[in-house]
């Protein structure tokens, strides 16, 4: 596996291009009818060290930052891949580097860094707390040298694809701590040795090709030496890594929109209606310049997220607010595709379809819009919080 460092954000955006030519959109359209998993092109970016780029040197990664995440990832879904089947072995490995002893870190980072460990899945909403993280059910119970763990998870993605879970517990009752955000634990799970032995996964069909599941715990045994960091201290090793899940999914909108706009704007330039070229009308012109104002924008609202995580400042609202205005714009850029190219936006072989499918979930995961607004107006503007 090679090392990215210390190439330019150049040299990434034109190596990730050269390995996603590889992978046409005859490949996603087949894996997408039979909600497969891309295995051949995760095995790509994993042995061109793309997916350890985060891990410092020390472990075996490139070392890099947030910022040159975020132009892989851009520049997958620019190229009409999709970063989501494989994102979260980026920046899941974070609870662990930030929150993990050093013996956790000496053992999995390197092997994360080869690719020999899949650490892909991240184990937090449940189907009666949705975001509402201190609400989850899921309790482990502390027996001698192991935890009991018993409950249920939905919407975690890639669970059949991972060795490796980050699983946010409860390790007390609600009613039980000082505050709600108290008594909430981590816990890294074995997943090649936790399935059948009191861990079930059920596969859940969606419209898009994400390879969601539903978790059921029944009596898994968890040893106490998989904890990570302090027990009862877990919801703030979470809060932590979202905001980078948030600017590398920002990333993936910018990349999404940035296909849609290039795909219109050639079909725009080739296609002739009524003897004159599609693009010559006004009507057509116009969404296509505005979707690229409103990527731009967005873009740079993501760069700075970006540049503030990288300097370790905080940037919580920062990030929330590109993946907002990231999410939107890449939406607005579909939907104007779809339009100009007509039927043939709706045809699978023009990938129109697929990608517009895929981006549209950014508005709702890994954080709704609403939630944003909300976390803006109660966190930045001051006002006072409806729940």
């Amino acid at each position: 596996m090679s090392s990215l460092s210390p190439i330019s954000y150049k040299e990434i955006r034109e190596s990730i291009r050269k390995v996603c030519g590889d992978f046409p959109g005859s490949y996603w359209q087949a894996l997408d009818r039979d909600r497969q998993y891309p295995t051949k092109f995760v095995e790509a970016l994993t042995d061109t060290g793309f997916l350890s780029a985060l891990i410092p040197e020390e472990y075996g990664g490139a070392g890099l930052g947030i910022e040159a995440a975020s132009a892989i990832l851009e520049e997958i879904h620019r190229s009409g891949c999709n970063g989501g089947a494989c994102h979260a072995q980026m920046y899941t490995m974070g609870t662990v580097l930030k929150h993990g002893s050093e013996k956790q870190k000496a053992q999995y980072l390197p092997a994360i860094a080869k690719g020999e460990l899949r650490l892909q899945a991240f184990g937090v909403t449940e189907p009666d707390s949705g975001t509402d993280t201190t609400r989850i059910r899921t309790f482990a119970k502390r027996e001698k040298d192991h935890y009991i763990v018993n409950g249920q998870k939905i919407w975690i993605s890639r669970a059949e694809h991972s060795d490796l879970m980050v699983l946010l517990v409860r390790t007390q009752a609600r009613d039980e701590v000082p505050r709600p955000s108290l008594g909430l634990s981590v816990l890294l799970v074995d997943m090649r040795e936790a399935i059948g032995q009191g861990l079930t996964i059920k596969p859940i069909r969606t419209m898009l090709n994400h390879a969601s599941t539903e978790l059921f715990f029944d009596d898994l045994k968890v040893p106490h030496e998989n904890l990570i960091g302090l027990e009862g201290e877990g919801l703030k090793y979470i809060l932590d890594g979202m905001n980078a899940e948030r600017i590398l999914i920002a990333s993936e909108c910018i990349g999404d929109g940035r296909f849609f706009i290039d795909r219109a704007s050639n079909y725009a330039k080739e296609r002739k209606v009524f003897g004159k070229i599609l693009g010559e009308n006004q009507g057509v012109q116009f969404p296509i310049a505005r979707a690229h104002i409103q990527l731009s924008a967005a873009a740079e609202m993501v760069n700075k997220a970006a540049k503030m995580f990288d300097a370790d400042e905080f940037c919580g609202s920062e990030a929330n607010m590109a993946k907002l205005l990231a999410s939107e714009a890449s939406w607005f850029a579909g939907d104007a595709c779809l339009q100009i190219h007509g039927g043939f936006g709706f045809a699978e072989e023009y990938d129109i379809e697929r990608k517009f499918r895929e981006t549209r979930l950014y508005q709702v995961a890994p954080i709704s819009t609403n939630l944003i607004l909300s976390h803006v107006a109660t966190h930045v503007l001051d006002l006072p919080k409806s729940f």
